[in-house]
Order: structure tokens, then C-alpha cells, then sequence
């Protein structure tokens, strides 16, 4: 929960852990940092590391990393979403994604993929080793923004957008990853037809801040009806107004043109911005939808069709090892970036 209420540009702050709170068009904030050790050939921790592990729901970080809900690479087998987009940018680190629709890919290493999921749509998301010579780190943030009512139903729509065609700002001593929105007039292609951050009236944004040492980043104002959340994820002592805080931290923003001072080491920032969908929705688990009746008709839908909506032979599908970055969708078109690692 938030603390108490504050002034000056800072209104609010909060500690942060592995997933954040958010504030509406946003629903919540997951972010994964794992040091993965060097994997084996099933793209898999050695089997001395995942002994002793409650395998298939295992968030404690044993030996500097968690499997989460894999039993053999690490990630999230299938599972459903429903109401929402999920906006995933794996910084460090392979995602393999296979779908209910017959999509599938490789990605990572500051790729952005964009999933808006109306209606009933499952995947899997996980996380291969896929380097035998040297350690595997990953650090992965997944942002989930809600859809309006008129929205919850849509067909789903999945893109990759490969980090070479994402706009970054250099200012002075740092550097802004604009993945949604406009910054300091450089604006993101948001690549998804139905979604919030389609319409530039509502003023999505979502950024990715590093600053060096000493760096003094000007964020610009912004419409007094938009909710602006600063996340401080890396760093120490930085400076807003004529207060300083530590990381990792959770810090909710005026409006106004705000001068973020960054302290004696690197900093690492996630700005999120938009405005509120306000409508009155329920949900639970993956689901948010129009009330607790349609969630509840939805949840037994799950239920009965999971496995037979999934049209691969196994629920926690990687891609081979050595795989490149690519994206192929179901209709047979495929996506490369124009460099690999």
C-alpha cells in the first residue's frame, strides 16, 4: 500500500517487490531478475540447482533464481489472459512464446512484445538457458494495461517489436526507452489496433530511464487528468524537490514539469503514465471483465477447454536451442530483427 500523503512533486511512495502496484489504465507490474546459471542441453539450470525446489510454484530465490511454474526451464507454461494487454520487454535474457493461435518466437534482449488479449487467449512464456558457455541473467518486466468495456471481447492481437526499432531520447547523462507514448517529441508505434495506448488522447506512456551518475532528468508536464508513477529500480540516493530516495521504490508524481536528480551511481527508472479508463470491472486471477458474473462463466471456460484450445504437443514449449530471435505467426508470415545476438 502506499504511505501517507505527501507535498511537494513526489505525493506518494511505496516499497517495491517482485510485482508492483499500479494505478488505472494499469492493472499491475511484474518484474523478473534472475541469475540463471549456464544451461545445459535442455536449455535447463543443472539438475544439482532445482533439487529441494517446490517445482511448478517456486518463487524463492535459491541460488540467485526462481523456476516460478516451469518443472524443466524455467517460466510460465500455458496459461489463459483475458481483458487485457500484457506488454513484456525482457531487457536481458530469452522469452520462447507459443500461443493458442498457432504463433511462436524467440525473444529478447530489449525486444518489446505486445499482446492484447480481448477475448480468450493462453500462451506459454519461458525462459531458456540458452547459452552452455556462460551464465544466463534475465531481467524481464511485464506490464499489464486494462482494456475499456467496449474492448473486452476483441480478437487478440500479438506483435514483436525488435529493440532495434525502438526510439530512445539521449539526454544529458541519460537515455529514455520509449516503448509506448511520446517523449520530448520522439514518439512509439504502438502496434496493437485495440488497445488504450492506441489513441494519443489518452496519453499512454511507458519508459525506461537509465542515467548516469549525477544525471538530471526533466520529466515534461503532462495533462493534470493523467496518473503518473515513477518506478526507482536501480540506484540510491536520487533527488525530486527537496527530497532523496533510495531504490527500490515506488513514487507517484504531480503533473507538472518534474527534475529527477540521480544520485552517485547508475539509476534505473520505469515511468508510467496514462489516463484512467475509469469504468467499473471485475476480476480474478487472469481475468478482468465487465462483472463477477462473466468472470466466473469465463473461469469455467479455462477450465473445460484449456488443453483442448492448445494446439501444441506440450504445455511448456521452448524452441530448440541455438534459436535465433524471430517471430512466426499463424498464417506463416515470419518477423526477424535485423541484427542477432
Amino acid at each position: 500500500m502506499f504511505g501517507k500523503k505527501r507535498s511537494g512533486p513526489v505525493i506518494k511512495t511505496q516499497m517495491l517487490s517482485l510485482h508492483w502496484d499500479t494505478e488505472d489504465p494499469f492493472l499491475f507490474v511484474s518484474h523478473h531478475c534472475d541469475d540463471y546459471p549456464k544451461g545445459n542441453a535442455q536449455q535447463a539450470p543443472p539438475l544439482s540447482e532445482i533439487g529441494g525446489r517446490n517445482l511448478g510454484r517456486d518463487y524463492k530465490r535459491i541460488f540467485g533464481f526462481r523456476m516460478y511454474h516451469g518443472k524443466v526451464v524455467p517460466g510460465f507454461p500455458i496459461h489463459a489472459h483475458w481483458g487485457y494487454e500484457t506488454i513484456t520487454i525482457p531487457e536481458k535474457g530469452f522469452i520462447d512464446h507459443f500461443d493458442s493461435l498457432g504463433n511462436q518466437g524467440r525473444f529478447g534482449f530489449g525486444d518489446v512484445q505486445w499482446i492484447s488479449a480481448g477475448d480468450y487467449y493462453q500462451h506459454d512464456e519461458m525462459y531458456p538457458l540458452a547459452y552452455d558457455d556462460r551464465p544466463n541473467p534475465n531481467d524481464i518486466t511485464q506490464i499489464m494495461l486494462n482494456l475499456p468495456l467496449k474492448d473486452k471481447g476483441s480478437d487478440p492481437e500479438v506483435n514483436t517489436i525488435w529493440s532495434e526499432n525502438i526510439p530512445v531520447y539521449e539526454g544529458n547523462g541519460y537515455s529514455v526507452k520509449i516503448v509506448c507514448g511520446e517523449f520530448k517529441e520522439i514518439l512509439a508505434h504502438t502496434p496493437n489496433s485495440v488497445s488504450w495506448a492506441a489513441d494519443k488522447d489518452n496519453h499512454v506512456g511507458i519508459f525506461r530511464i537509465t542515467a548516469e551518475p549525477g544525471a538530471e532528468i526533466v520529466l515534461p508536464a503532462i495533462p493534470q487528468n493523467i496518473n503518473r508513477n515513477l518506478y526507482f529500480i536501480e540506484g540510491k540516493n536520487i533527488k525530486i524537490g527537496e527530497e532523496s530516495f533510495d531504490s527500490p521504490m515506488r513514487l507517484k508524481l504531480i503533473t507538472d514539469d518534474i527534475t529527477i536528480v540521480n544520485g552517485d551511481s547508475p539509476g534505473v527508472f520505469w515511468l508510467l503514465e496514462g489516463k484512467p479508463i475509469g469504468e467499473k470491472m471485475s476480476s480474478f486471477g487472469p481475468i478482468v471483465l465487465e462483472n463477477d458474473k462473466r468472470v466466473r462463466e469465463a473461469l469455467n471456460t479455462i477450465r473445460k477447454e484449456e488443453l483442448s484450445r492448445w494446439p501444441w504437443d506440450i504445455v511448456d514449449k521452448t524452441q530448440p536451442k541455438g534459436t535465433e530471435r524471430f517471430i512466426r505467426y499463424h498464417d506463416g508470415r515470419e518477423e526477424f530483427p535485423s541484427k542477432q545476438s
